[in-house]
């Protein structure tokens, strides 16, 4: 008889959502989906950076951290009629 291999599906992570929104101070501030990571920036340029380096400190070994960054970025506004 022919042993079955069973697959294990991972636990890493392959993809991390962040929501990103203004500040009400300026800059934007970014909160992780379903994990507890949280950074702030002054800009979105900057925000990617601390992005960046808040997953690498969440994540500590290079093989658990997820392969790709999404930024969801909300914007409210408002306007008359």
């Amino acid at each position: 008889m022919a042993s079955q291999q069973v697959v294990q599906p991972s636990s890493k992570v392959k993809e991390i959502i962040f929501l990103v929104e203004e500040d009400v101070e300026g800059g934007y501030f970014a909160q992780a989906l379903g994990e507890s990571i949280f950074t702030q920036a002054d800009d979105l340029e900057a925000l990617r950076l601390m992005v960046k380096d808040a997953v690498e400190c969440h994540f500590l070994a290079e093989s658990d951290r997820p392969q790709l960054i999404r930024l969801h970025i909300v914007r409210d506004e408002m306007f008359a009629l």
